[in-house]
């Protein structure tokens, strides 16, 4: 498997365990700040690697009414501020070939969204920035599926790959989590994120927004740790009642910190083992 490697950072097997960690959206530039430096203080405290995540826009939103953030130019300015102050990489959505293009240049990690996981256009622009690109497994697809946005990827050149699993559409407004797409997609030679607060999603279930079950959270994280993932994506809010973006589903700073001390010793566990050989073939 490939280590992916972004500043001080290495992702991959035998590597710190990483995070993609902050608030669902933008919500103005003194909070983005406030939440990157107060994250910043929390991770400190483990053996784990931060990458600062925050969105300058929420493009898929459920009505057009939702808040979706302070758009690319302003955003990228308050993530360039995040890096320069406290040092931190950074990662942002990316929902265009154009936005691919001026985000990649600055963000050390852009994202595709799950459901821009087919788009090759996308893709390929992201692929070839200087940016590590991470592409979220569509809610519809199944993990071996996203074997070929690996070959979209490599066929610009690109290498910083990193897969992220966020659950599976399960019926209506509801997802499910199968873990066996961990070692599946590991097995195209990248490290693999599992995003626990977007698992936990209910879409369009509360009608004019995506519902969510904030309690399994930790549960879901913790099962994804236990499988092997390299990464975890968790977003996290000072007050997730009043969050701008998935208020049902984002971590409070407290339940945050008191996670990572139960993952912290689970991850040291899957460590002791992780000379046994794993399959990852895909399912038929």
């Amino acid at each position: 498997m490939h280590t992916l490697r972004l500043k001080n950072i290495a992702i991959g097997p035998g590597q710190k365990l990483t995070f993609l960690c902050g608030p669902c959206v933008m919500e103005s530039e003194g909070h983005t700040l406030f939440c990157a430096e107060k994250l910043q203080k929390i991770f400190a405290r483990h053996p784990f690697s931060l990458i600062f995540k925050a969105s300058y826009d929420k493009a898929n939103r459920s009505s057009v009414l939702s808040f979706r953030g302070p758009g690319l130019e302003k955003g990228l300015a308050i993530l360039q501020r995040v890096q320069n102050e406290l040092g931190l990489p950074v990662v942002t959505d990316v929902h265009s070939p154009e936005e691919a293009t001026l985000a990649g240049a600055l963000c050390d990690m852009i994202q595709i969204p799950a459901f821009l996981c087919r788009q090759t256009d996308l893709i390929a622009a992201a692929g070839r920035t200087p940016a590590a690109v991470n592409v979220k497994k569509g809610q519809f697809l199944a993990p071996h599926d996203m074997k070929n946005v690996v070959e979209k990827l490599t066929s610009v050149g690109c290498n910083r790959i990193l897969l992220t699993d966020r659950g599976t559409s399960f019926g209506y407004n509801n997802l499910v989590s199968d873990f066996r797409a961990i070692p599946i997609m590991q097995s195209f030679g990248h490290p693999v994120c599992f995003d626990a607060t977007h698992s936990v999603q209910l879409p369009g279930a509360l009608g004019t927004a995506t519902g969510g079950q904030r309690e399994f959270v930790p549960h879901l994280a913790k099962a994804a740790v236990a499988v092997g993932c390299n990464a975890l994506f968790l977003e996290a809010h000072p007050t997730p009642a009043t969050a701008k973006s998935d208020a049902s589903t984002v971590l409070s700073f407290e339940t945050l910190a008191n996670l990572l001390c139960q993952l912290e010793k689970i991850y040291d566990a899957v460590q002791c083992n992780s000379s046994a050989p794993a399959s990852s073939s895909p399912v038929s």
